[in-house]
């Protein structure tokens, strides 16, 4: 088995700042991940998030596949219950002509009611059409964070990506759904996203680490805001409903050495 490294980039907008230096920073950071030797670089979907940037990833992708090389660039993912499948195949038909063989249209269920989302997924992959000479396919993949959606990825020979640090209980038995099921002989047809927090120095990560949890306790309480700075979670009093979804959060996060 070949283990592959790569980059979900949510475009998080930093207390002060604003979308536009969100979206530049992940440009820049995928422009690192290239040189690094990363092998895929994917940006996300949010709407009326003031925590992240990313309301477009189709443009995103569009601008990393002109401002890099050789990474794999994609979507994680395109929301499909809020677009026709049509819209979607025909977008990402356009980016694979332009740059084929580099392109992923990673597809979430979320947004959305989603009661016919196994036809509406179906209808994409149909549409995206097979290879011909000048033209490859972008390479489909289904986000999920249950067994669901990983045995109709099985099913319709997809690949799969397992939100990780969503739902971290739940990876390794989706992951045996999916690949209990799957059509596809491929040994690198399933991806494992988890949210790390890296830095120069280890201070400086559990700083950064600080702030992470301070935003996601304030999220899931109800607060949308953009991401706090340092100087603010020093500052901070927590409250002891913030404390409380501390323990829920830093099981998201996977520990590891600062960058040397």
């Amino acid at each position: 088995m070949t283990l592959r490294l790569s980059i979900l980039d949510q475009s998080p907008i930093p207390a002060g700042g604003a979308p536009a230096e969100a979206l530049i920073a992940t440009l820049q950071l995928a422009r690192s991940a290239e040189g690094l030797g990363y092998h895929r670089f994917w940006v996300a979907e949010h709407h009326g998030a003031a925590g992240f940037a990313g309301t477009a990833p189709e443009i995103m992708v569009a601008s990393l596949l002109e401002n890099t090389r050789r990474l794999r660039i994609g979507s994680g993912g395109v929301l499909l219950p809020r677009y026709e499948p049509r819209k979607v195949a025909e977008v990402f038909h356009v980016l694979g002509a332009l740059h084929p063989g580099r392109v992923d249209l990673g597809i979430g269920r979320a947004g959305g009611v989603a009661r016919d989302f196994p036809r509406r997924f179906a209808e994409v992959i149909d549409l995206l059409g097979r290879p011909y000479p000048g033209y490859m396919p972008p390479t489909v993949w289904l986000l999920g964070a249950g067994s669901g959606s990983a045995r109709l990825a099985g099913a319709l020979g997809t690949r799969y990506a397992f939100a990780h640090f969503l739902s971290p209980q739940l990876s390794t038995a989706a992951l045996d759904a999916f690949h209990g099921s799957s059509t596809l002989q491929a040994p690198t047809q399933s991806a494992l996203a988890v949210r790390v927090v890296v830095a120069d120095t280890e201070a400086k990560a559990q700083e950064l680490t600080a702030g992470f949890l301070l935003w996601r306790s304030r999220k899931d309480l109800g607060h949308n805001e953009p991401f706090p700075s340092p100087a603010m979670v020093r500052s901070h009093s927590w409250t002891a409903e913030e404390d409380a979804r501390v323990g829920h959060s830093s099981g998201q996060l996977v520990a590891g050495t600062p960058i040397r």
